[in-house]
């Protein structure tokens, strides 16, 4: 059998290989077209278990095949992958956009939704369809006949740009590397960072130190090492990957203004004045201008901490550094020289508290703390020796009953895309046989253990990295512990857009609890707990330039918003002009001219956050105010770990998926409307807000 074919269990990744690819999503869309031919004739009723149940069945199996396929294009992007994964997409795509236009299956559910059935059926279903009716008129059902083929074309054409969109950053990623041949050259860079970067000159057979421009490479050299030309030749091959400055073939230049042109067109075509307006009629949010006014309001609060951020910074290079002019290659160095001056500790010094065993053992007592699971390693076939497989269970008296399971792949690679993310394996639905249980990805890009052998270090982590790993624990859990049985809303199925990072930023907030903290750390040399005054210092640096942190998010979620609202592509303006407008209305600091930064924007260009990049921000209002019941029930408990909010938290969030609005769902969780009050406490904003505002 195809393993492909296979949907008994878990993805067989042990037996897959890309030539399985073509002959079983071919069947698979073959099935899923005869089934659809069935379902719209007149002798299918119009009801849930004749007309939606067949349908949902046959989609499943395709979409699990799938994204098997979509998984192994990210984690293991070699040649024949690639290939499989790119000969299929159009194909895909297609089926995906007939299924959107099909005037008759759109009529049968406009018939379900009509009929004596539909006032008896669950919320769960009563919504599914709703959806669906809103998704028929978003893919162009109600188009003319006449006009179809060329929405299908549209269609196709963004799923492949996208797809070479980021298959052109990782490549760009992959093209560059800083040889060092001088230990001088390397003064300030902490002794994991060179070791991982001898490591992987010797992988090459060569002499001396291998840089690169995956993150747990790129990061340290810029925050660290005292080589200003170093840094500077990295910040500009970073800054400029995948543009004109490199080889024409990885440009995504053309691809942004192609993809603009593309979505622009497909708003029109329905009807909206611009894309963002389309992106919007899915999530929380109901007008770009109120999203804009959103985050207009967020960075004329952070402009004035901003203001004083970058004051207070380049007065401290020229006092203590003898720097007239900060470069942004100095910008992450020069603010961690003053972040250990003034806080007596640096990032690299907490991360030698993190090693990973530690901090995987404290990341689970959360979980299970909160939500009365328990973690435990499992066994399946992965894609990469590094991976593991968990499951989570709950004792209901005494059965350990099977909720989820979840694969982690915590390293770089160069064969893996940058970034973390989370993504679904298999989605919780009931069948005959029971309840089939959801499965996850977690992916995160951290530096690898060093060594060989019983000379092998654990890997060990940043604070940021701990946070970053909490944040895909949160989507994690958003779609394994969902208690809704219906595909189309289970989990993270069906929640606006824009509320989607509640719960993975909610997670964020542990990251900065003592008794948490604690609890996970442990010197990876002599296994010492993180220092309780260390502990202290962090808290004190926490918002150490949370200002400009907020304003950098701002600009890319407005340039994001005015590029599908405000831009007109194909005009006389380039969006290159349009950053630079919005950099002036934001930004306090303004990267050189040759900066690239869209075009490794992958959130926007090859992600699913167009005219949505905003929901970051968005959310952490809503995260943050949920987080705030759990300072709030500690005060009596003790701890944030309270176990009776958790329990709240998980029924009114994370188990309800997208059965409901997000906003009812944080409604029955707070018992109001959410309020920034939290958010701007958390950023240390919460004193000043009335002269702010």
């Amino acid at each position: 059998m195809n393993p492909l074919l296979d949907f008994s269990g878990l993805p067989r990744f042990d037996a897959v290989r890309p030539e399985h690819v073509t002959p079983a999503i071919r069947q698979l869309l073959d099935e899923n077209r005869a089934l659809i031919d069935a379902l719209v004739t007149p002798e299918t009723a119009a009801t849930w278990d004749a007309f939606v149940q067949p349908m949902l069945d046959a989609g499943e199996r395709l979409s699990r095949a799938w994204g098997i396929v979509g998984h192994l294009h990210s984690v293991n992007d070699v040649p024949p992958w690639r290939e499989a994964y790119n000969a299929m997409l159009p194909e895909v795509s297609g089926f995906y956009a007939d299924l959107g236009q099909n005037l008759a299956l759109f009529a049968k559910f406009k018939r379900l939704a009509g009929s004596a059935e539909f006032p008896g059926l669950s919320p769960a279903r009563k919504r599914i369809i709703e959806n669906d009716l809103r998704d028929f008129r978003l893919s162009g059902a109600e188009l003319p006949e006449e006009q179809k083929p060329r929405f299908k074309e549209i269609q196709e054409e963004l799923s492949a740009l996208g797809a070479k969109f980021s298959e052109n950053v990782l490549d760009a990623t992959n093209a560059h590397a800083e040889w060092i041949d001088s230990d001088a050259d390397l003064d300030g860079l902490p002794a994991d960072a060179k070791a991982a970067a001898r490591a992987a000159a010797e992988k090459d057979g060569r002499q001396g130190w291998k840089f690169t421009l995956h993150a747990p490479s790129y990061i340290p050299v810029l925050q660290y090492c005292d080589n200003r030309e170093l840094r500077a030749r990295m910040y500009r091959a970073y800054a400029t990957r995948a543009s004109e400055f490199g080889p024409a073939e990885r440009d995504n230049g053309p691809l942004i203004e192609r993809l603009l042109a593309l979505r622009h067109e497909e708003a029109q075509m329905l009807g909206y004045a611009s894309f963002a307006e389309v992106s919007l009629a899915t999530k929380m949010a109901d007008t770009p201008a109120q999203v804009a006014a959103f985050q207009r309001d967020m960075a004329k609060k952070a402009r004035p901490f901003a203001i004083r951020d970058v004051a207070e910074l380049r007065d401290f290079a020229r006092r203590e550094l003898g720097m007239e002019t900060l470069e942004s290659w100095d910008l992450a160095w020069a603010s961690e020289k003053l972040k250990q001056q003034r806080y007596s500790f640096s990032d690299d010094e907490v991360k030698q508290y993190f090693p990973e065993p530690k901090v995987l053992a404290g990341l689970f007592r959360v979980i299970e703390s909160l939500f009365g699971v328990k973690l435990s390693p499992d066994i399946a076939p992965a894609w990469h020796p590094d991976v593991r497989f968990f499951r989570i269970t709950r004792d209901n008296g005494g059965d350990g009953k099977l909720i989820g399971q979840f694969y982690l792949d915590l390293y770089a690679r160069e064969t893996k895309r940058g970034g973390a993310w989370m993504d679904e394996a298999i989605t919780r639905r009931r069948l005959r046989a029971g309840v089939q249980t959801p499965v996850a990805y977690l992916n995160c890009n951290f530096p690898a253990p060093v060594g060989e052998g019983t000379q092998m270090r654990p890997a060990t982590f940043s604070h940021d990295d701990v946070i970053t790993l909490f944040h895909e624990c949160g989507h994690g859990l958003h779609h394994l512990l969902t208690q809704v049985d219906e595909l189309p809303v289970s989990g993270i199925h069906g929640v606006e857009w824009d509320a989607v990072e509640l719960p993975s930023q909610f997670m964020e907030n542990f990251c900065w609890e003592w008794d948490v903290l604690s609890a996970m750390t442990g010197h990876v040399d002599t296994c010492a707990p993180l220092p309780r005054a260390l502990y202290d210092r962090m808290i004190a640096a926490k918002n150490f330039q949370s200002g400009l942190q907020i304003l950098r998010q701002i600009e890319f979620g407005l340039f994001d918003l005015l590029l599908h609202s405000e831009f007109v592509p194909g005009g006389d303006a380039r969006f290159m002009d349009l950053l630079a407008t919005v950099r002036k209305e934001v930004a306090v600091l303004t990267p050189p001219e040759w900066n690239r930064f869209p075009h490794s924007f992958s959130h926007i260009f090859g992600g699913g956050y167009a005219a949505g990049y905003y929901s970051y921000k968005w959310a952490e209002v809503l995260s943050a105010d949920a987080y705030e019941a759990f300072e709030e029930a500690a005060k009596t408990s003790g701890s944030t770990l309270d176990a009776n909010t958790g329990e709240r938290f998980w029924r009114e969030i994370l188990s309800v998926g997208g059965s409901r609005p997000a906003l009812e769902s944080f409604k029955a969780f707070r018992g109001r409307d959410p309020q920034p009050d939290a958010l701007l406490r958390h950023n240390g904003m919460a004193d000043l807000r009335t002269s702010v505002a």
